[in-house]
């Protein structure tokens, strides 16, 4: 697929960007399990914080070609970063596409400048796969909502100013699942520890328990009962990123390994003139290659608005991150010893990629929803 000047520009100042600031950071921030907050500045400064922000609240307002474009440099040089990014934006697209203009006021601009950073809580301990088992209730009392439950697996959980919340109004009737806007210091509201996990070390990934929490009543988003589709459309987007992250964080791989090939000599002779390691590239490239132009035809229909532009984003988010694990894992094998220890970049690959197999829906969700286009 052919790129616009402008989205060719944007490829490559993102993509120095993340072989000069991100990339750098990525191994202490990994080993400490630290954000890096000043490549979070150097994103706001680029105004990529502000990539689904429309432009009259001070955004970017990317086509989904660029969005998706942007994901993958800078999942290049980290995916942490690249996940935590992609969470702030799905939480300004849910704003953008269903607040109304005040809330759109209020919370918009300071989004786009990434000072206020968004968090997306869908899923929760018991109910991740389908939303629809939730618990979390928000009950409507006079003017206020009180929210009370859990919510697991959230990225930017210590680092949000805001929350777009799911929950329902009535905990019994999945129909009522309802969007809503929480305050991160609002009172009764508790940020759990960050989990310890085999990846994506340096994002913040922690739990939410929500004690009685009151929030106004316009601080609900969408009408009672909307949030679950809401939800759906929004993830569209989201699995579009991911699949283009999938890509990024598997061209990193990629590259490290021809690099090493091209310096590591057994036999008398650089590794990359033995044919199983030359056919190990060939197939890893072909692999990304075919990612790439899956996850742009995705983000081309949802862009157009094409009916089967769902569909074609979970076959990109599949394929993508499946074929990120492929290519970590056979850059590991080229790298042979030194793929396995921690002081190389591509040990952290490979632990990072397989996440991208889970979240936003987990490769079987994604499995399902391309069947149910095909056989309803």
């Amino acid at each position: 697929m052919e790129l616009t000047a402008e989205q060719e520009a944007v490829r490559d100042v993102v993509h120095e960007f993340a072989l000069e600031e991100i990339r750098p950071t990525a191994l202490e921030a990994d080993e400490t399990e630290t954000f890096p907050e000043d490549v979070w500045d150097g994103l706001a400064d680029m105004d990529l914080t502000s990539l689904t922000v429309p432009e009259e609240y001070g955004g970017y307002d990317a086509d989904p070609i660029t969005y998706a474009i942007v994901n993958e440099e800078v999942a290049y040089g980290m995916l942490a970063v690249a996940t935590a990014l992609s969470v702030h934006c799905l939480a300004t697209s849910c704003i953008a596409t269903f607040a109304d203009e005040e809330q759109k006021e209020r919370w918009l601009p300071e989004m786009a400048t990434g000072r206020l950073v968004g968090a997306f809580a869908l899923s929760e301990p018991h109910a991740g796969s389908n939303p629809a088992e939730m618990t979390t209730e928000a009950v409507r009392e006079g003017n206020e909502y009180v929210i009370n439950g859990d919510k697991q697996w959230i990225t930017n959980g210590q680092r949000a100013g805001v929350i777009v919340l799911f929950a329902k109004t009535d905990r019994g009737d999945p129909s009522t699942v309802t969007q809503f806007l929480v305050p991160a210091d609002a009172d009764g509201l508790t940020v759990g520890e960050k989990e310890d996990k085999l990846g994506l070390r340096a994002s913040d990934t922690t739990g939410l328990h929500f004690d009685d929490v009151r929030i106004p009543a316009e601080n609900r988003l969408t009408e009672e009962g909307r949030g679950l589709s809401a939800a759906f459309e929004i993830l569209t987007g989201g699995r579009i990123a991911i699949a283009a992250q999938s890509v990024g964080l598997a061209q990193s791989a990629l590259d490290e390994a021809i690099a090493y090939s091209q310096e590591r000599e057994q036999f008398d002779q650089p590794i990359g003139d033995i044919q199983s390691i030359r056919h190990k590239l060939a197939e890893m490239s072909t692999r990304i290659e075919a990612s790439r132009l899956l996850t742009r035809e995705a983000a081309r229909k949802r862009a157009a608005k094409e009916g089967d532009a769902a569909m074609i984003a979970s076959m990109a988010k599949y394929f993508a991150s499946e074929s990120a694990m492929f290519v970590t894992n056979e850059s590991v094998q080229v790298h042979g010893g030194y793929g396995y220890v921690t002081e190389g970049e591509v040990e952290r690959l490979y632990r990072d990629a397989k996440i991208t197999e889970i979240y936003e829906g987990t490769t079987e969700i994604q499995k399902k929803i391309i069947a149910r286009h095909l056989l309803e």
